[in-house]
Formats: structure tokens, C-alpha cells, sequence
């Protein structure tokens, strides 16, 4: 649908002096050289608006009309401004960038650069048929006719025609998609896959390229050495040098690429300048195919084949297909009877096949209406090294001397259907010839789609057509002969060519040269672009070009790569190489355009309509298909090859974000994997530790205990959820950059302590109330943490402020109150890091109560990481007088048996003596100077304020309302509440800090502050004023509470045991009490724990959810 503009235009007060009309020029000639775009070096991503927004603006201009976007325009542009620079925008190629700047910093004269004129005819669909058509056509596709049969052909060419039919419907898809810079494929799949696949696929789309170069070269030289000057063969293919034509192909083949990668080194511009030469050979060779088939079913030409029997010979070795001729009335032995017979005619010994079967003379191609068609329309597959032989012909069979055998056509190697898939395939590449040329294109969005897909419809039905002629045209023997021996070493397609053989001959030589130089001049360019994208550390040398723009290092890599496909001699096994490289390019830019059209990304709005997805994954299915068909061993290769650059890029390489579909596909998965986690709560089997790790940062900003990011790592080994958060005191706005730059050094201790999670860190008013509202919330949907880890608050007696150890003892409150499980680690600066070994020891768990196994599964996740492998695992228990500690042991044995656990059982006695002197003074103690911090606490300025609030009661300063209303039963009902509002009010106005001031200026007609007052916070009130009051001999001759007494008991006996126990453990976990209910005795609270773990090195306080986390069934 047509989108329709309508531009207002704005009046503003007329501006028209020269000199202003100057500034605007000016303005414009500064923005000139920012129009193209330029090259992305490094590990730059190229953004989209990068060429096209500019923030400059004029403040005369859009200062008057604009003022209310003023602030918007410092970082977006003005609509006028984004159109002009879209206006002006153009995707010139890299070298061409490259070279202007260099010519400009050697003080050349400037090179005028005009935008790219090219169209679909010339631009896509020429370059794609001259990359389509070539050696496999003129060098191999009759043979396939012949041994696989018209009907097997045409299967094999419909295959591979039709991969490459939807991969184009894919790739126009994606190229419609927004702008494709000069790149091409590689950047098409990259920015669509991500950097993973994108530098995978990239990598196998050049190294396909490089082959294909040596495919191109190998055909060369084959046209060369066999069909145009045989006689410069270094090694003769004779029968004791089987080798030898592979031989010559290495050496000339050697020579060849040489000169190729000389001509691509010296200057692009030479093959650009041969590539319309290279073309027209092309299209003259086909037309001359044509005009043959045409001329044989009129006159079919004079080419005759020698069969001896049913035997095809190599006419090469003779004139005559004759066994004797007479010459003046004697009868002489031909060339050929010398071949199979030794001695004189009359008592010659004579090969017994060529005695008893006669040599037949046939037609090489009968013509289009001979009926030959019916011969070769099923396959004759062939055995290696067995001749070739005319089918439905008599002969009679003997025992041979393998002597002769050289005189026959033979099969150089077994042929059988899938093995000419492979061979086939790469006469159908080369469809990516148009949209590597997209930075030269006048509308590439239009050009790609059309130019590719009417270039594969044009080849994919020439080459149905020829197979159907060839099969109609040539006879079979010839058609199964691959290098022609039997029509005197000449090109088989070439037989039929009109008006001269020579016509295919010269013009395939030609078109192999020419895409030759042509894959030579791309896949150095590929290599670039992937190294430039900085994708993959070890290629960066190769993003280095010369200042006209030609990248040297990638050019030697890819002529010595292309030489190691020459090294092989074989244009046969060197094609099914190629093939698996370029199908898995073609696999993945069909997934590619499947992915993004079932995501449904806003961004997916290819122009490109006649598309679906079900097509793509047809393609997908078919290349991977063709894949193992081809060739399964060269597959599974491939997939190897692709898999281990996959994972190099994924560990190693620069982290990208390009918006790809791979990144949108994990988006959709992890929405749905979290919604199924909403629908039902883990059950016990799944459950596993995930972890919140609350940090605290230092002055710096730095990770205070980055122990604790250890040891998180060794407890999850990789597995479960991490949230690692830490909290800043203030406001957002005013700590934006501190919060940053905390977030990247977090991120850096996660990544040195090889710690895998996520980051987060929040800006709160106090840090209390942001670990709150971590604990809260943190997390999404199912994966929420259901465990806190944190360290015990060091120093915490010393330190002035009682905030630390407030915060801690809120904090156990809270994840208490959300189930969560609350794991504190004590002397967390002494805990292994990731390096360290620990060679022995034991992992000592007491367990006091059962609070749902958290206690036994922490010890066994520890020893599946390899610092805690060769611990030991114990397990104490306590009993009581009245239990049975032998009959406990064994239940607990068993128990741990049905858990799969292997751990050492210890039941520990504890006998229930009386509270010793040192237990009551301890306490004793502990309550004194809790009293005494409280005292101090008490500033100047609170002692001031309660002196002045005495003062003014005993002189009555405080007005209550007089009571007039006789005292009913609802009355009476009501004065406890007034009794306790009057009270509140007095306590408030002793803590008012202006207290004394307004009670100055306080008017008679004033009246008290009302105030909402809960009958706890009043007496919490009440109890702070005794305890400020108290003097320090009544804090001397207090008396110790009993409860603490008793707490303090089980403190000191249960630490007795256990650092007889476990001191020597390399770890110590224990069963955390519940802090009290009574805030009053907080600071108490952490005093048992300090007495509980006194002289442990390494101890892990572990405190349940209450849900059960481990369980003995399956």
C-alpha cells in the first residue's frame, strides 16, 4: 500500500542576505564527504542511520519555528535532514573508497566516483549466468547423460535446480529486506543470523568460492592438455603411469593459478575489462550447441566411432577401422591389427577377442531424429577401470589378456547416481553473483530478486534441454566416454557444435579462465569483509588491503588454498567439495529467511512478496538432503568444519549485536520456556540452586568479596540461574555514570572468576530498601532465584554505624518471609578461588534441623566442581539424652543410601549439663555493652532535646483539650485511646528538633499535632526513653536475661563440639537459627552466630526455604 506525504510549509521571518546563503553552503559543502558511506574497520558494526543522521543543525534556522524541539535536536535530526542525507546516500564499493582516499592523501588528482549505474540485466542477470554456466556444462554434463540416462539426468538437474530455485525466492527475500551494502551474501546471512552462524556460513561460503576457483582451473587445464595441445603433456597417461594426466594437471594447473592470481593482484579492473570477452564466449558456445542440434537433425555430422564387438576403441591409435585393408591386390594389416596381433600376417598370435569378433563402424551422433533417445534413457553405470561398451550389440566373450586393455575406452572410476549429484551441483552455484554486486547497483531491492531468479529460470532450462538433446543427439558409447578417445581426443559436446568443434572448444577454454579469475577476485574479498567485521580475532590480518583497495593477505591465502585443490588433479573429486560448502551456504540462507518470517519481526518488511516460509525450510531440506546424497563422509565434514568455527566465534570472538534472527528466535524460546515455568511450581527432582548474589562494593566502586562470585561459580558449575546485584545509595539521576561503571566492574570480576549470570545494580535511597526490593523482585516469571548468598558483615562490632549488621539481620528476615533458602558465607576472603586444588579434606555439614535437605545437596553440588573433587563428605547430627544415637546412625545411613549421597554418618551426644558460669557471664557481658552502644548512640543534641521536653512538662507547656462530656460507657470506652494519644503526642514533641521554638511562638489558639500511633510503637518508644535514661550503674548491676542465657548455652556447647569436630575441615556448614522476633535483640542474635562459628576458618551458614529441594525416589 502506498504511503502519502503531505508537506507543510512553515513561514518564518524572511532571511535573504548573501551572507547567510553563504553560511548554508557551506554548511552543506562540510556535510558532503559524510554522504557515502564508509568503511567498517574492527569491531565497528555498521548501524543503518550511521550515513544518514546528522545531528548539525543551524540554530538561526530552527531556532525561531523549532524552539520547542530544541533539546530533541541535539540527538535527533530534523526530518528535512534525514531526507536529505537519505536523498544522498550510496553503497559504493570498499576498494573504491579505500582508493579515493588514498589518491587524496597522496595529493593525486581526485577521482570523479559516480554512483552506481548498473541494472538488472547487466548488473545480476548476465553475471549470474556466466557464473552458472561453465566447465561442468562443456566438460562433464554428457558424460552424466550418458551413464546416468535422460530420466536419472533430468532428476538430478530438477534436484539441484530447484535448491537453488528457493534459496533465490530466500535471498530475495532477505536482499529486499532494508539496504544491502557492498558484501553481499555473507552480509546477508550474517546480519540475519548473527555473528555465529553468519562467520560459520561466511567462512564456507569462501572456502566454496576458493575450491570452485580450482574446479575452474582443473578445467582449464583439462580443455588444454586434452583437447588443445595434448602433445605438451609432461607425463604420458601411459599404462604404467596411471597418474600421469593428474601429474600434468598439478604442474600446468600450478602455472596457471599463478598467472590468474598475477592478473587479480596487478588490478581488478583487467578481469572486469575480459569479463563481457569471458561472456560472450559463453553465450557463442551455447548458440553454437544449438545450431548443432538443429544441424543434425538435417544433416548429422560425419563422426564415426570404431566398436570391436560390443567394445568401444580409442580411435587415437589408428586411422582405419579395419582389421586388414588391400593395397595393390595384397592384403596388409592395418595400424590397428598391429595393436592386438604380433608377428607377420600369416603366423601372427592375435588376441582372441579381436580374433572372433568383427569391428563395427557407428555413427558418433545419429541426429536429432535417429531415435537414439530411446537407448539412453535409462542409465548405464559403469565399474572402474571396465570399458565401455555398446548396449543391445552382440559379441562373443573370452578369456582377455589385460594387455590390450589400454586400447579401449574405460571408466576411469565407478559411476553411480549420487556421485554424479556431487559432480553435478556446482554447474548450478554461482546464484550470489548478483547480490555480491549489490554496492554497484542502481536499485539493488529490485535488481536481486529479478536478475537472480530469471537467471536460474534461463540455465535451469538450458541445461534440462541440453540433456534431452544430447540423449537425442549423441550415441551412448560416446556420451558414457568422458575425455572423447573415441572420436580422436575431441571434446564430446564439441561433436555436436555448429559450425566448428573448435567453436566449444576455444569458447569453454575461455569461460574457464574467466571463472576462474572471477572466483579469484571474490572469495579474497569475502575473507575481507569477515575479517573486518572483526568476528574472528585470528583474520584480522587479512582485512588489510593495498590503498587501491585489493586485500593482498587474502589473495595469498586463497591461491594457496585454491593450489591445494589443484594438488588433488581431479576436477571430479575436487566438485563434490565445493558442492558441500555451497549447500550449506544455500542451507543456511533458506533457515535465515524461515527464521525471520516466523518470528514476525517488526523489521521483517522484505519488497519482496512472493515468499513463505514453508518454501525456505523445502530449501533447507533439500540442501541438507543433497548433502548427504552427494557425498555423506564430505557432509559430515562440513558440519564439523562449520560447528568448530561456530563454537570459536561463540567463546573467543567479539560479541556482536546486529539484530539477527538467531537473537529474536532465542527471545521467542526463552518467552515461551518462561511462560510453560509459570504454569506449575519446580517439583523436587528439578530443583537446583539459583542463585541472587548480593555484593557490596567498596570506595572504588570495585567487587568488595570477589571470593564470593568463586565460590557461586563452584557451586553452580555452570548450571541454574545467577543474578549478580549490588546496591547504590542515592538517586538514579545523580548516580547514572556510578551505576554504569559498577555494572562493568561487576561484569569483570564475573568474567575473571568464570562466573555465568546476569548483572544488575540498582539505585535505592538506602541499601536496606534496594536488597528488599532485589529479593523481591529480581528474576522473571519461572526463573526466579530461589536462594541469597552473601557474606557475613565483617568488622561488624567495630564498626560505628550498626547499619551493616541491621541490614544483614533484615535481610535473613526477608528471604525467610518469601521462602526463599539464605546462604551466608563467614571468612569469605578465605574460600578457594577457581585455581586452587584443595587435595584433601572434608566438607563437614552439621545438621541441627531439617529444613528440606539444602544441607546435604549443597556438599554434592560443591564436589561435582573440580577445586572441591577429592573432599570427603561428612555429616554430624546431634542427640539429645533421651535419643537413641546407634539406632539414629543407622536411620541416617540409610537414609543417605537412598539418597545417593557418599558421606561418612557421625551421631554427636551433646549432654544436657547446666548452664556454666562462663555461659552467664558471657551473656552477661553481651547485654552490657549492647546497653552501652545504646547510650552512646545518644547524641548532644538528643540529650539537649530531652532535657528541654522535661523541662517544658514540669512547666506544663503541653495543652491537652478539656474533657467536658460526663463520663458514658462509650466515654469510659475511649480513654485508654486518649490516654495513649496524649502520650504519644508528649513523646513527639520531645523528639520534634524545633520543639522548643514552636512551643515559643505557639499561640494560645494552637492546637496539638495529630498523629496515627500504633500501642506497639508507643511502647517501643516508651522502652528507647527507660533504656536513655538508665545510668551507667544501673547498666552494671542489670541482671541477664534468661532466655539469652539459654541461647547462649546451646551457642558455646554446640561450638564446642564442632570445632572439636571439623576444625580442620576445609568446610563447615551449619544449620543458621532464625533471628528473634523481637527486633530488640538483634544485635544479641549476632553474637550467638559469632560465638557459634568461632574458630572455624571457612563456615557456610545455610538456611532452608522449607520446601523439600532433594528427594530419595526416581
Amino acid at each position: 500500500m502506498p504511503t502519502n506525504f503531505t508537506v507543510v510549509p512553515v513561514e518564518d521571518t524572511p532571511i535573504s542576505n548573501a551572507d547567510y546563503d553563504g553560511e548554508i553552503m557551506k554548511e552543506e559543502d562540510k556535510e558532503e564527504p559524510h554522504t557515502a558511506a564508509g568503511p567498517y574497520l574492527g569491531d565497528e558494526t555498521p548501524r543503518e542511520t550511521s550515513s544518514l543522521i546528522s545531528t548539525d543543525h543551524d540554530d538561526s534556522i530552527y531556532g525561531k519555528n523549532m524552539a520547542l524541539y530544541e533539546d530533541e535536536m541535539d540527538s535527533t535530526p530534523m526530518v528535512s535532514s534525514l531526507l536529505n542525507k537519505l536523498a544522498n546516500y550510496t553503497n559504493i564499493t570498499q576498494g573504491v573508497i579505500e582508493h579515493e582516499k588514498a589518491e587524496s592523501e597522496d595529493r593525486i588528482q581526485r577521482v570523479t566516483i559516480n554512483g552506481p549505474q548498473m541494472g538488472t540485466f547487466i548488473g545480476v542477470f548476465l553475471p549470474c549466468m556466466q557464473n552458472i554456466l561453465g566447465v561442468i556444462l562443456f566438460l562433464r554434463l554428457t558424460w552424466i547423460v550418458g551413464s546416468a540416462g535422460i530420466m536419472e539426468a533430468l532428476a538430478i538437474v530438477f534436484m539441484c535446480c530447484s535448491c537453488t530455485m528457493l534459496t533465490a525466492i530466500s535471498m530475495s527475500a532477505i536482499a529486499t529486506n532494508g539496504v544491502v551494502p557492498a558484501g553481499g551474501s555473507y552480509y546477508m546471512i550474517s546480519r540475519a543470523l548473527g555473528p555465529e552462524f553468519g562467520g560459520a556460513v561466511g567462512l564456507c561460503f569462501y572456502l566454496g568460492t576458493t575450491f570452485a576457483g580450482s574446479m575452474y582451473v582443473l578445467g582449464t587445464m583439462e580443455i588444454f592438455l586434452t583437447y588443445i595441445m595434448p602433445n605438451a603433456a609432461v607425463f604420458k597417461a601411459e599404462t604404467g603411469e596411471p597418474n600421469g594426466m593428474q601429474n600434468n594437471m598439478r604442474i600446468y594447473g600450478t602455472c596457471c593459478l599463478a598467472i590468474m592470481a598475477l592478473v587479480v593482484f596487478v588490478g581488478v579492473r583487467y578481469v572486469n575489462k575480459l569479463a563481457l570477452v569471458f561472456l560472450s564466449c559463453v553465450m557463442l558456445s551455447i548458440m553454437a550447441i544449438y545450431a548443432g542440434v538443429i544441424q543434425s537433425a538435417i544433416k548429422p555430422p560425419d563422426s564415426q566411432v570404431c566398436l570391436l564387438g560390443n567394445r568401444t576403441l580409442q580411435n587415437s591409435k589408428f586411422d582405419k577401422c579395419l582389421k586388414t585393408e588391400v593395397i595393390n591386390n595384397v592384403t596388409t594389416p592395418t595400424k590397428l591389427w598391429t595393436l592386438f596381433c604380433e608377428g607377420d600376417l600369416g603366423n601372427a598370435t592375435c588376441n582372441e577377442y579381436f580374433t572372433q569378433n568383427n569391428l563395427t563402424v557407428i555413427q558418433a551422433v545419429p541426429g536429432l531424429l535417429s531415435g537414439v533417445i530411446s537407448d539412453n534413457m535409462w542409465a548405464h553405470y559403469g565399474q572402474d577401470k571396465k570399458i565401455v561398451e555398446k548396449e543391445g550389440k552382440s559379441s562373443e566373450q573370452t578369456s582377455d589378456n589385460t594387455s590390450e586393455i589400454s586400447y579401449y575406452v574405460l571408466n576411469d572410476f565407478t559411476t553411480f547416481f549420487t556421485l554424479l549429484v556431487g559432480i553435478y551441483f556446482p554447474s548450478v552455484t554461482g546464484i550470489m553473483a548478483g547480490s555480491n554486486r549489490s554496492g554497484d547497483l542502481r536499485d539493488p531491492q529490485r535488481s536481486i530478486p529479478t536478475g537472480t531468479i530469471m537467471a536460474i529460470a534461463t540455465t535451469s532450462f538450458i541445461y534440462i534441454s541440453c540433456v534431452v538433446l544430447f540423449g537425442a543427439c549423441i550415441d551412448g558409447v560416446v556420451l558414457r566416454d568422458k575425455y572423447g578417445e573415441s572420436v580422436r581426443g575431441t571434446l564430446v559436446v564439441a561433436t555436436l557444435a555448429w559450425p566448428s568443434s573448435w567453436v566449444i572448444v576455444i569458447g569453454s577454454f575461455f569461460s574457464c579462465c574467466g571463472a576462474g579469475l572471477q572466483s579469484l577476485t571474490g572469495a579474497p574479498r569475502i575473507l575481507q569483509a569477515i575479517a573486518r567485521d572483526g568476528i574472528m580475532p585470528f583474520l584480522q590480518v587479512f582485512g588489510h588491503s593495498r590503498s587501491n583497495g585489493e586485500p593482498t593477505w587474502a589473495l595469498l591465502l586463497t591461491a594457496a588454498i585454491c593450489e591445494i585443490g589443484i594438488l588433488i588433479g581431479s576436477l571430479d573429486n575436487v566438485a563434490p567439495i565445493l558442492s558441500m560448502f555451497f549447500l550449506m551456504c544455500y542451507l543456511f540462507v533458506n533457515l535465515a529467511c524461515a527464521v525471520q518470517t516466523l518470528l514476525r519481526t517488526p523489521n521483517w518488511r522484505p519488497r519482496f512478496k512472493f515468499y513463505h516460509w514453508s518454501l525456505s525450510f523445502l530449501g533447507m531440506s533439500l540442501s541438507l538432503s543433497l548433502m548427504f546424497v552427494s557425498s555423506w563422509y564430505y557432509a559430515l565434514v562440513v558440519l564439523l568444519i562449520s560447528g568448530c568455527i561456530y563454537k570459536y566465534i561463540e567463546y573467543r570472538g567479539a560479541e556482536k549485536e546486529w539484530g539477527d534472527g538467531i537473537r529474536g528466535l532465542s527471545l521467542n524460546a526463552a518467552q515461551y520456556a518462561l511462560i510453560k515455568l509459570e504454569e506449575a511450581p519446580p517439583h523436587t527432582k528439578n530443583w537446583r540452586p539459583q542463585l541472587l548474589v548480593l555484593l557490596k562494593l567498596d570506595s572504588d566502586l570495585g567487587v568488595k568479596h570477589p571470593r564470593l562470585l568463586s565460590f557461586n561459580s563452584q557451586l553452580k558449575a555452570g548450571k541454574g540461574l545467577t543474578i549478580v546485584c549490588s546496591v547504590l545509595e542515592g538517586t538514579y539521576m545523580a548516580r547514572e555514570a556510578e551505576t554504569k561503571l559498577s555494572e562493568k566492574n561487576i561484569k569483570a570480576a564475573m568474567a575473571m572468576e568464570k562466573t555465568k549470570g546476569f548483572c544488575h545494580v540498582v539505585v535505592s535511597s538506602n541499601q536496606r530498601d534496594g536488597f528488599s526490593h532485589l529479593i523481591q523482585s529480581a528474576g522473571l516469571g519461572g526463573m526466579k532465584h530461589n536462594a541469597v548468598l552473601i557474606a557475613w558483615p565483617a568488622n561488624w562490632k567495630q564498626a560505628e554505624s550498626s547499619l551493616s549488621w541491621k541490614n544483614f539481620i533484615e535481610t535473613v528476615r526477608e528471604t525467610t518471609a518469601v521462602h526463599q533458602a539464605l546462604l551466608v558465607a563467614k571468612n569469605i576472603d578465605t574460600f578457594p578461588t577457581n585455581q586452587d586444588r584443595l587435595a584433601e579434606g572434608t566438607i563437614d555439614v552439621w545438621w541441627i534441623v531439617h529444613d528440606g535437605g539444602l544441607l546435604m545437596l549443597l556438599p554434592f553440588l560443591l564436589r561435582q566442581h573440580k577445586v572441591w573433587r577429592r573432599c570427603k563428605m561428612r555429616i554430624f547430627t546431634v542427640a539429645q539424652m533421651d535419643d537413641n544415637s546407634i539406632q539414629m546412625k543407622k536411620d541416617l545411613q540409610m537414609f543417605l543410601y537412598h539418597l545417593r549421597l557418599d558421606a561418612k554418618v557421625e551421631v554427636v551426644e551433646m549432654n544436657a549439663g547446666d548452664i556454666s558460669a562462663f555461659t552467664y557471664e558471657k551473656t552477661l557481658v553481651m547485654e552490657q555493652r549492647s546497653q552501652m552502644l545504646k547510650q552512646m548512640q545518644l547524641s548532644k543534641t538528643e540529650r539537649e532535646r530531652e532535657i528541654q521536653s522535661i523541662s517544658d512538662e514540669s512547666r506544663n507547656s503541653i495543652r491537652r483539650k478539656p474533657c467536658r462530656e460526663k463520663p458514658t460507657q462509650s466515654n469510659k470506652s475511649r480513654v485508654p485511646t486518649i490516654i495513649l494519644d496524649e502520650e504519644a503526642q508528649l513523646i513527639h514533641d520531645r523528639n520534634t528538633k524545633s520543639h522548643a521554638t514552636l512551643n515559643d511562638k505557639a499561640t494560645p489558639t494552637s492546637d496539638r499535632v495529630h498523629m496515627t500511633w500504633t500501642k506497639e510503637k508507643l511502647i517501643s518508644e516508651r522502652n528507647r526513653l527507660r533504656e536513655a535514661n538508665m545510668t551507667v550503674r544501673d547498666i552494671f548491676n542489670m541482671k541477664p536475661d534468661q532466655t539469652n542465657v539459654r541461647r547462649m548455652h546451646t551457642a558455646v556447647k554446640l561450638n564446642e563440639v564442632v570445632v572439636n569436630k571439623s576444625q580442620g575441615a576445609q568446610l563447615v556448614l551449619l544449620n543458621m537459627p532464625g533471628p528473634p522476633k523481637n527486633k530488640g535483640g538483634d544485635e544479641n542474635y549476632m553474637e550467638f552466630l559469632e560465638v557459634l562459628t568461632e574458630g572455624l576458618d571457612r563456615v557456610l551458614l545455610v538456611r532452608g526455604s522449607g520446601r523439600e529441594v532433594i528427594t530419595i525416589y526416581s
